[in-house]
């Protein structure tokens, strides 16, 4: 008897694609490596919830963690903000919309600086992937207005707390109005994703350049979270020749907002600006954007029917 292959749970919303094998194309301006500097703004209920903790993975949630985790709002970020001002760095920012509504100084500097709003819930203190349905639909909407309050046009782009997605998140995005999500770091591409309203675009996010599990999880120095951002970016430099790729930095102004991973943070930037002309410094959204105007068949997903 022969029994039939396994078959794995699986998701369905994008096909295979090995990255050789992909037509090739080029950022604007002939450009062939796009950065994106992406910051959370998040905020966290007090003793209650859910939330990290720089002394490890089992957070507890007393006022020392609330507390450090504040300090990100009320010093991190401007730290953070002024440093992107320093070098000229366009940026963009997942936003708890509960941040927005409790710190009310933070919306009007982001839209001086012409940065992106992105979807990041109501709070880090929640996780949407344990919702049912109609509550996970509400959440996306009530975050999505509130920035579009603060902001001035409803966000297009979408992360979730902790990364996290439901099996129904996409299709709630996508007949929300969102455009992308960066919730699936599985490629250095843009893909193009299906829902059961449409196509949505997943943005490169990374995971590993990414302060939160790097220095929180890991417990890698400023310094060497550093030494990651040059070596990522020489490597994806050199890759870059063959073919278009994403780098990503994700930063959480409570983590490398403090005055001593600021430094070597700015120092890894400043050489990496050595390299701007090679560079296409650009926000999620733009990028997003232009990846709509390649014609089908060039970005995973496209392909015609």
């Amino acid at each position: 008897m022969t029994l039939p292959p396994i078959r794995l749970p699986a998701h369905r919303r994008y096909a295979h694609s090995a990255i050789p094998q992909r037509p090739t194309y080029e950022w604007p301006g002939g450009k062939r490596l796009a950065l994106l500097v992406v910051n959370n703004i998040e905020h966290f209920a007090y003793r209650a919830g859910i939330g990290s903790d720089v002394t490890g993975p089992a957070p507890v949630q007393n006022q020392r963690a609330y507390a450090w985790r504040d300090y990100g709002n009320r010093v991190g970020l401007w730290n953070l903000l002024d440093l992107l001002d320093e070098l000229d760095i366009p940026s963009a920012h997942n936003i708890n919309s509960a941040a927005l509504e409790e710190c009310p100084e933070i919306g009007p500097a982001l839209r001086a600086r012409g940065d992106e709003f992105i979807g990041h819930g109501r709070t880090n203190s929640e996780r949407q992937d344990i919702l049912w349905e109609e509550d996970e639909r509400r959440l996306i909407l009530e975050s999505r207005d509130i920035l579009a309050q603060h902001a001035g046009r409803a966000p297009r782009g979408w992360l979730g707390p902790y990364i996290a997605q439901s099996a129904v998140t996409l299709d709630l995005l996508k007949e929300a109005g969102f455009t992308y999500v960066m919730d699936w770091p599985a490629d250095d591409q843009p893909f193009w994703m299906t829902t059961r309203a449409g196509p949505i675009l997943s943005v490169p996010y990374s995971v590993e350049l990414n302060d939160s599990p790097a220095l929180v999880m890991r417990h890698h120095t400023g310094r060497e979270f550093a030494e990651m951002i040059d070596d990522q970016f020489c490597e994806l430099l050199a890759q870059s020749e063959k073919r278009p790729l994403v780098m990503s930095i994700v930063l959480h102004p409570f983590i490398l907002g403090q005055p001593h991973r600021l430094r070597p943070l700015r120092e890894a930037l400043r050489r990496l600006l050595e390299r701007r002309a090679d560079l296409w410094i650009t926000r999620p959204g733009d990028l997003a954007d232009f990846v709509s105007t390649l014609l089908p068949g060039i970005v995973p997903g496209s392909e015609p029917a």
